[in-house]
């Protein structure tokens, strides 16, 4: 990003709402990152593993060692008979995990894309960034490179002399029967937690758990006034690559902006595509901090994520139900659950501030000012196109009727108008519809199951 001309200023003031919650962790972009990746705790695994078997190598020849000083050959006999048997099997996982490991995630893989195709592409992210995907991964692959790794230590043939073995991979090959049941334990819950991504319900409760995690963030009191921001003075230009903005580092756009003595605007919201060249950060009362300070503080990527993106819970939630409304799946129950979790997240919503939100110093000092959606853009994304394809399905109308009611009891009266529109718009749409007078009645009938 670069510093440009100025340009004229423009105040925040209203309906500016401060962060009620703790700052943000200076890490947090980091961890998010990683849990983006899927190579990451597998390489860790496989580093662990050849560190593991250094270390118990390293024990498994001092015993080996202490009892050949103590002229111990009965024991130690008795040792290399337990570890021969062990041999075999340590054998058999040796060449049969890795196509256990194929066979498990290609159908794995199989079932995510039956997932993907019923309800949305997006829900691909929930398997990339699931623990129990990735830890069994991890332990599969950590379990084949130690078991090769205990084969090299095994000496002697199979019957090896203890007068004159060298090592006795005791404990290796305990470890290595532990990590096999290890595996075996987690293959049942990876197995669990791959059939529940295959079921509606729980991918939407998981959707909406995230939402509610990255609606935490936003700002939980109204502030009793706000000074306006001074002039915009520069603007910061998008340098990297073109994609959709995920995140932004906000501990170091606040430390950035106190060194410099400025405050500084985020432009685009979360969620928006970014080109290069285009405007990202407006600075106000001062010049650009430099280029070094605003380094890695915008994190693009080719997919919204949900850190900082509330609204990507609700645009989530919108097309699955879309999709299950459509003529060529024709679901409407699964729009029905998803209403369900778009009522919730707006019930939740509607008492929260949802202004410009305002990050500050150690000092108390606002020194960066993002825009986040405000209340009637999270009402329009979570109803509008469903209201659009519930026509025709009453089972849809009736909760998306019960659905804005219950919403209308929550909301204060300056946010009942968006609540109240598109009621009306809805009523209007299926008294056009639906020629007959019964029919109307059932459909615009508010029922919190639909039809039950």
């Amino acid at each position: 990003m670069s510093g440009s001309g100025g340009t004229d200023g423009t105040s925040g003031t209203s309906g500016t709402s401060d962060r009620a919650l703790r700052p943000p962790h200076a890490l947090a972009p980091l961890r998010e990152g990683l849990r983006d990746t899927f190579w990451f705790a597998p390489t860790v695994g496989l580093l662990c593993a050849f560190v593991l078997w250094w270390a118990i190598a390293e024990i498994d020849t001092r015993i080996v060692a202490h009892l050949q000083a103590e002229q111990a050959y009965a024991e130690l006999g008795d040792l290399i008979a337990i570890v021969v048997d062990a041999r075999t099997i340590v054998t058999t996982v040796s060449s049969a995990m890795m196509t256990f490991i194929g066979v498990v995630f290609s159908i794995s893989l199989v079932a995510v894309q039956m997932a993907s195709g019923q309800l949305t592409p997006r829900v691909v992210r929930i398997f990339v960034r699931s623990r129990i995907s990735k830890l069994t991964l991890t332990v599969f692959l950590a379990t084949f490179a130690f078991s090769l790794l205990v084969l090299s230590s095994y000496e002697g043939g199979a019957e090896p002399d203890p007068r004159r073995v060298a090592s006795v991979p005791l404990l290796q090959s305990v470890l290595t029967l532990g990590m096999v049941g290890l595996s075996l334990l987690l293959f049942i819950a990876y197995v669990s937690s791959t059939l529940r991504l295959m079921q509606v319900g729980p991918v939407l409760d998981h959707i909406a758990r995230e939402s509610f995690r990255a609606l935490g963030q936003q700002p939980g009191e109204e502030p009793s006034g706000r000074a306006p921001l001074a002039a915009e003075t520069a603007r910061v230009t998008h340098r990297g690559r073109a994609g959709v903005l995920r995140s932004v580092n906000v501990p170091r756009l606040v430390r950035a902006a106190r060194r410099q003595g400025v405050v500084l605007r985020l432009i685009p919201r979360i969620g928006d595509f970014l080109l290069p060249g285009t405007p990202v950060l407006a600075v106000h009362g001062g010049g650009v901090p430099a280029p070094y300070a605003l380094r890695y503080t915008v994190d693009v990527g080719v997919e919204r994520g949900l850190r900082q993106d509330p609204a990507f819970g609700l645009r989530q939630l919108s097309d699955i139900a879309l999709r299950a409304l459509s003529s060529s799946v024709n679901d409407p129950t699964t729009a029905v659950q998803c209403l369900d979790r778009i009522v919730q997240f707006l019930s939740v919503a509607v008492h929260l501030p949802l202004g410009p939100m305002h990050h500050r110093d150690r000092r108390g000092a606002v020194r960066l000012v993002q825009e986040v959606p405000g209340w009637t853009d999270l009402v329009d994304l979570g109803f509008e196109e469903i209201r659009g394809c519930a026509v025709g399905h009453p089972q849809v109308t009736r909760r998306l009727l019960a659905g804005l009611d219950d919403l209308l009891l929550l909301a204060a009266d300056e946010r009942r108008k968006p609540l109240i529109r598109h009621r009306a718009l809805l009523v209007e749409a299926v008294e056009r519809t639906v020629p007959e007078a019964a029919g109307r009645a059932f459909a615009l009938h508010p029922d919190r199951q639909g039809i039950n």
